[in-house]
C-alpha cells in the first residue's frame, strides 16, 4: 500500500531547536524560496510543530522588514 518514500526527519528537532527566533534571517531563508513564499511541511519536511514556529518567525521578520514579503 506504501509508496515506499520515508518521511525526511524534521531538520529542526535533528539540531534540538526549540525557539526559532525571527531575528535569525539566515535559518529563515532555508525555508523561504526566492518567490518569498513560506515553504510547505510536505516540501521544507519540518514537523508541525516547528512548521507553526517558522510561519510565526517569518511573518514577524517580514512586519519589521528583515524579510521581503514578495520578489517582483
Amino acid at each position: 500500500m506504501g509508496g515506499g518514500r520515508r518521511r525526511r526527519a524534521c531538520r529542526l528537532c535533528a539540531e534540538k531547536i526549540d525557539y526559532i527566533d525571527y531575528k535569525d534571517v539566515k535559518l529563515l531563508q532555508l525555508f523561504v524560496p526566492e518567490r518569498g513564499k513560506i515553504m510547505p511541511r510536505r516540501i521544507s519536511g519540518t514537523c508541525a510543530l516547528h512548521q507553526r514556529k517558522l510561519a510565526e518567525a517569518i511573518k514577524r521578520a517580514r512586519n519589521i522588514a528583515l524579510l521581503p514579503y514578495t520578489t517582483h
